[in-house]
């Protein structure tokens, strides 16, 4: 395996393109093998498997690497965007060996948001003025369905900034915590990544904070959306790629690998929930996450308490936090790299740099067995892989994922419908919500998913520019005597051609 971090400078005279980081971080997994011709293992990849790079748009990513590193693939793949790829792929690579289909797989991933973001703050034309690519690739193109499905769109409950908040606040009144313990809880969750990431040279920011640090608003760390300020936020500007060589036993044999330098694949599996939020059971929890634990786990044959190291998908406080809930892991670190906020954030390829980081501890003795979660879109998409130095009996994974039952999920009707049905504003309760803030630091939006008297979900936003719609349901309004606005009465109300979430409903609708 091999990893490597960009120069941390937005200076044009150190800019590299993602293709170029990451093919040092392949040539890096090549040297990682130990042998006398680390470029012979290149030579000798039949199957390339490319994590989407977003920050550049590569149109053949696997094929333009394959060439560059002189392979001849039989099987190439790139995907889509989706931080559940690298984990996914792993367990692909790792079945087509198994069945006979390939002797070498090369892994690959990487991003240069980092320096992407500055370029464009500087006038600078990668093409033009760098010399990038323009084919296969080029400037990345922005897909609005990527944000989420029409309904999300249409009610703004949409970006990771305001989604993951929604199932923070569900879990926290699901756990009975007031305000206080529950910022406490995921500012301690992410301090202790960052003593994490301190030790990874590959992190982009190595320095150990503090909860308070982490968990208090102020102008550098200002509020995004309620429960995160920006320090429990996922870090994507950076620039970061990864490469993991996966080969049968009898090829590492063939070129000599020395088996203390072996990791096995024990197994893996997948899960998808409904790609719709507003389609999920619970806020407070999730189904794909636990299903493809559990499929995973059994596949490998070994135990949650058999793992000695377990890296999450730390893209938000909640994640690790359910997964914790999940295993029983209580206040055990959940991270072989630091988190998305410490170690940073590189998009889909993240997970990438976890197998790495487990292979390191694995090869060391620091662990024995050990688990990567990924994660894509909003908890949609988990895949979960076993790595050991024990090796299996045979290739357990199973890189197809299944599908989650959505049993109890409540009818959805949009917001618009249920107003103009109704003839004017409608009564309703929160079931989650979460509070946007402005750059200034005050609350500027809720977006709110609530349930009506008969039980349907919907879901809105408060008005634009009704900041004290907005502060009415901000965390601070909730005094001594409440711990979460979940429950509350609100209404929907017309508002210009939408609907806005009202935090004052009668006393009629309170009752």
């Amino acid at each position: 395996m091999g990893e490597v971090v960009g120069p941390r400078s937005s200076s044009p005279d150190t800019a590299v393109e993602p293709m170029d980081l990451i093919l040092a971080a392949v040539r890096e997994a090549a040297a990682d093998c130990g042998v006398a011709d680390p470029a012979g293992v290149l030579r000798a990849v039949d199957a390339v498997h490319a994590v989407r790079t977003t920050s550049w748009s590569y149109a053949t990513a696997a094929a333009t690497l394959a060439a560059r590193v002189g392979a001849t693939p039989r099987h190439t793949a790139d995907t889509t965007v989706g931080g559940h790829w690298p984990a996914r792929l792993l367990d692909d690579a790792a079945a087509r060996l198994a069945a006979g289909e390939s002797d070498v797989a090369l892994v690959v991933g990487g991003e240069a948001q980092a320096t992407v973001t500055a370029l464009a703050k500087a006038g600078i034309d990668p093409v033009a003025d760098l010399g990038w690519s323009r084919e296969p690739g080029g400037p990345p193109a922005f897909d609005p369905e990527e944000l989420g499905t029409a309904a999300m769109r249409d009610s703004g409950v949409v970006l990771p900034t305001r989604v993951y908040p929604l199932f923070q606040q569900a879990l926290d009144a699901v756990d009975g915590l007031p305000p206080a313990r529950a910022a406490a809880r995921a500012a301690a969750t992410f301090a202790r990544l960052t003593e994490v990431a301190a030790v990874n040279p590959i992190a982009w920011d190595p320095r150990v904070r503090s909860a308070e640090d982490v968990g208090t608003p102020r102008p550098d760390n200002r509020m995004i959306c309620e429960p995160y300020p920006k320090a429990l936020n996922a870090m994507p500007h950076v620039d970061q790629a990864a490469a993991v060589l996966v080969m049968s036993a009898a090829a590492a044999r063939a070129r000599g690998i020395a088996e203390d330098r072996w990791v096995h694949v024990r197994g893996g599996a997948g899960a998808t929930d409904s790609a719709d939020v507003l389609a999920r059971p619970s806020f407070a929890r999730s189904g794909a996450l636990a299903t493809a634990f559990d499929r995973a786990l059994d596949r490998a044959e070994v135990d949650a308490a058999d793992l000695d190291l377990v890296d999450v998908y730390s893209c938000f406080p909640v994640v690790p936090l359910l997964v914790a809930h999940h295993l029983g892991a209580g206040d055990r670190v959940l991270s072989a790299t630091g988190g998305h906020a410490a170690f940073g954030g590189p998009l889909s390829s993240y997970s990438l740099h976890a197998i790495a980081a487990v292979t390191r501890q694995l090869r060391e003795g620091r662990a024995r067995t050990a688990a990567v979660h990924a994660n894509g879109g909003y908890l949609t998409h988990q895949h979960v892989v076993v790595l050991s130095r024990r090796p299996a009996r045979a290739h357990a994974g199973d890189p197809d994922p299944v599908g989650v039952d959505a049993d109890g999920v409540p009818p959805f009707v949009d917001a618009r419908d249920l107003v103009a049905g109704a003839g004017g504003p409608v009564p309703a309760t929160i079931e989650t919500w979460t509070v946007e803030h402005s750059r200034d630091g005050g609350p500027a939006t809720a977006i709110v998913v609530a349930r009506t008297r008969d039980g349907v979900r919907t879901a809105a936003t408060t008005a634009p520019g009704d900041v004290a719609a907005a502060a009415a349901l901000s965390r601070d309004a909730l005094g001594d005597d409440l711990t979460t606005h979940i429950g509350r009465p609100v209404r929907l109300v017309p508002a210009g051609d939408g609907v806005a979430v009202d935090p004052s409903p009668t006393a009629q609708e309170r009752t």
